[in-house]
């Protein structure tokens, strides 16, 4: 399909100033893709010479309409015009008619079916579609038959300037650090506009900077943001607020622009020493301040923020080595003074100390700016503090005799008033330490005294507190520990360590040693204790006992009378002595000495136990008994095995016969009266193999008549034995005849007991007893035998 256009015939159809502008629009379009677009020359068109003289002449061609231009967002009152279809079987009698399919035919596009004009009914936007792919065709419109192929055709949306530039954030935040050189690069911002790029210049967006200046600028390509002046302080301005505009159309008059803000904050570098705010920085403190309490608080002030700002205190310098120190407080970097050793006023009452303060963390690149250090003066004031009463000592040891009389004086303790004023001091006992009253004490001169007479064995040392008071202030006072020993004397008499009691033979030898007796003195001497030993005057003229002094705290004597009066003496200045009686019990004795007889006293006296004797007998015989018991009960709790488990094995019983003592019941695997009666209570069983407790008189039997057969010997033997193993209770096993007279139930053997059989009146065959092997083929001979001389 193609069409040739006069364009001014063309021109002439439209009144329009837009439409002929769109069309001329178009048509230099098509004029410009006429090397790609050509088809075959249909006549001759102009001719002319260049400027060589060469003949020029130009073909008149035929062109295909295969790509129409039309501009986004038109806004005219009438339908925008596209372009014409025209064919060449098109003879203008109305023949031909154009039909027109593909993206937005027949609502975006419509074409007129007799002329081909194309328009288009809608504002178009290549935003949201650059272009439409449509096709086109001829047809007759009396056949409907096509007169030519279907050709495609683009329709393309030519941009216009409509979009402005946007930003990719509304706002940026950016940091960079204070102090940075020119040309530091700080952020980088992007806008975007939605416009052609490929086309002209309307997505061609240009940077500038509208509110930031001096300190700042904006590459206008990239959009980079750099610092621009030198030397920025983040102690004078810390916050900036740049406005950066970014326009398309390059930057040219005409041109869409958008905004956006960048706030830009200077970050802290250690650019500022510190400074101290004072010179000389002055404190008063108490003389009583505790040691380790705070005796004042400096600062320095730093400008800087953060780890730039950490500092570090210390003395550098001072009149009182080791009396202060200084620690720094991190989170406040406050220089806190500490008190390490005692304040006292009256000995010295003002120090100096020289402190440096200097940053931690340090840049090298501003050492210029230094030094990062600074120093002060800090001036101690001590202050007077009325302070309790000082004693010479921390303690004082005082000694006193025993024998000391009342208001002996033994010792004085003296304190002071350590303050400027000197006040007088008041002494006085505590008597919570001193309850009995014992002491006490001169309240003007410190004299400590007793109030009573001591004891050193009652009491060897007193503990007593003593306090020193103001007298002008009482609520100042101190208190000192005072130790009182007491000394002894040689005031008790010795004594018998015990009471001696002993007993001697009537017939004791002459010198024989008969008790050894010692003594105890409850006082201490220096050289330890030396006793004598002495019969008292009215014994010392008898001449039946006597005493030994064996050098020591013990002697011997010799005994004849019943109360021995021994004197015992110490050595020791004023000797002191006293009398003890030794008691004396005479027995009558064997030759070798053996004790035979005493009084009742003495028998009590000498048999008796001691506790400790006692209470070792009662548990032996706690412990036996409960060995007893504990056998006793392992004895109930074993098990008894019957001798006989089956009823029709017998052979247990042969083995039980092999016995040669008191038969089955000797062995005590079972019993026969249980046996016979199973109802029967174990525990009601007596032994049959021992002597009842209680008597049982001989049971007399009648005496059977004898037999007439030959076995009469035999028979009297038998009966004669029995008789009297009935009438002897103490003959084992007594009850035999019990014992053989049952051999069990449902035994094929019956009874054996040969006393038994005696009385039987009918004929038995005891040949069986044959088969039971050689030991019962005697005892078949032997009954076997009497019955044959009986049936003779």
């Amino acid at each position: 399909m193609c069409t040739n256009f006069n364009l001014l015939s063309v021109l002439s159809q439209y009144s329009s100033c837009q439409s002929i502008r769109l069309l001329v629009f178009n048509m230099l379009l098509y004029v410009a893709a006429e090397p790609v677009h050509q088809t075959q020359n249909r006549s001759t068109g102009w001719t002319g010479q260049d400027t060589n003289g060469v003949s020029l002449r130009r073909s008149k061609r035929g062109w295909m309409w295969n790509q129409f231009f039309l501009l986004e967002e038109y806004t005219g009152s009438d339908q925008q015009y596209v372009g014409k279809l025209h064919s060449d079987s098109d003879r203008g009698d109305g023949s031909v008619k154009y039909v027109l399919t593909g993206e937005g035919a027949g609502t975006l596009f419509k074409i007129d079916e007799k002329s081909g004009d194309i328009h288009a009914t809608k504002r178009l936007d290549r935003e949201e579609k650059a272009y439409y792919i449509l096709h086109a065709k001829a047809v007759n419109r009396f056949t409907n038959q096509a007169l030519e192929g279907e050709s495609e055709f683009i329709i393309k949306i030519h941009d216009i300037n409509d979009n402005e530039p946007r930003f990719t954030k509304d706002l940026y935040m950016a940091r960079v650090p204070e102090m940075s050189d020119i040309g530091t690069s700080v952020i980088q911002v992007t806008a975007t506009d939605a416009d052609d790029a490929t086309y002209g210049n309307s997505a061609k967006v240009v940077y500038s900077i509208l509110e930031g200046q001096p300190y700042f600028s904006v590459d206008p390509e990239t959009g980079l943001i750099k610092t621009a002046l030198p030397g920025m302080d983040r102690e004078v301005k810390e916050n900036y607020q740049v406005v950066i505009q970014a326009k398309d159309m390059a930057g040219q008059m005409g041109g869409l622009s958008g905004t956006t803000t960048v706030s830009i904050s200077l970050s802290d570098v250690n650019d500022n020493p510190p400074r101290f705010t004072k010179t000389l920085y002055e404190f008063r403190v108490p003389e009583s301040t505790e040691l380790g309490s705070a005796v004042g608080v400096i600062r320095a002030m730093d400008a800087d923020i953060g780890e730039n700002a950490e500092m570090d205190y210390r003395i550098i310098s001072t009149d009182g080595p080791g009396m202060f120190d200084i620690t720094t407080n991190k989170s406040k970097q406050q220089g806190i003074v500490m008190l390490r050793k005692p304040l006292d006023f009256e000995k010295k009452r003002q120090y100096s100390l020289r402190v440096q303060v200097e940053n931690v963390h340090i840049n090298p690149r501003f050492f210029s700016m230094g030094p990062f250090k600074d120093e002060a003066t800090i001036k101690i004031i001590v202050e007077d503090v009325d302070e309790p009463p000082v004693f010479e000592r921390a303690s004082y040891v005082m000694e006193v005799k025993e024998d000391a009389p009342r208001n002996t004086v033994i010792g004085s303790v003296s304190a002071s008033d350590p303050d400027d004023k000197n006040s007088l001091v008041r002494y006085s006992i505590d008597r919570r330490t001193d309850m009995d009253r014992v002491f006490n004490v001169h309240a003007g001169n410190g004299s400590v005294f007793i109030l009573r007479e001591l004891d050193r064995e009652e009491y060897a040392w007193h503990n007593i507190s003593i306090i020193a008071t103001e007298f002008n202030n009482p609520r100042q006072s101190s208190r000192v520990p005072v130790y009182v020993r007491v000394l002894d004397i040689n005031d008790n008499a010795p004594t018998f360590a015990t009471n001696y009691e002993t007993f001697v033979c009537e017939n004791a030898k002459a010198n024989q040693r008969i008790q050894t007796v010692s003594a105890t003195d409850p006082d201490e001497p220096l050289g330890g204790h030396r006793f004598f030993f002495s019969l008292a005057q009215e014994a010392a003229g008898k001449a039946n006992f006597s005493v030994r002094d064996n050098k020591g705290n013990t002697l011997s004597d010799l005994k004849s009378i019943y109360h021995v009066p021994v004197v015992i003496s110490d050595g020791e200045f004023p000797m002191q002595s006293s009398t003890n009686t030794l008691t004396i019990r005479v027995c009558t004795c064997d030759r070798e000495g053996n004790m035979k007889l005493c009084n009742a006293e003495a028998l009590t006296a000498r048999a008796g136990l001691s506790t400790g004797a006692m209470v070792a007998i009662l548990l032996c015989i706690i412990i036996l008994l409960m060995i007893v018991v504990l056998f006793a009960a392992l004895r109930r709790q074993r098990k008894k095995e019957p001798l006989i488990i089956s009823k029709e094995d017998v052979r247990d019983n042969v083995v039980s016969y092999n016995d040669e003592g008191g038969g089955e019941e000797d062995t005590q695997a079972f019993d026969i009266g249980t046996l016979r009666n199973p109802e029967a209570i174990e525990e009601s069983k007596q032994r049959r193999d021992i002597v009842p407790e209680t008597f049982y008189p001989p049971i007399r039997r009648p005496v059977l008549p004898p037999a007439q057969d030959n076995n009469g010997d035999v028979r009297d033997f038998i009966n004669q034995r029995l008789q009297d193993n009935d009438s002897d209770p103490t003959a084992p096993p007594y009850d035999s005849l019990a014992t053989y007279a049952y051999e069990g139930n449902g035994s094929i053997a019956e009874s054996l007991s040969s006393l038994e059989s005696v009385t039987t009146e009918g004929d038995q065959d005891y040949n069986y007893l044959s088969e039971w092997g050689p030991r019962f083929k005697k005892l078949a001979d032997m009954y076997g035998g009497d019955n044959s001389d009986r049936d003779s």
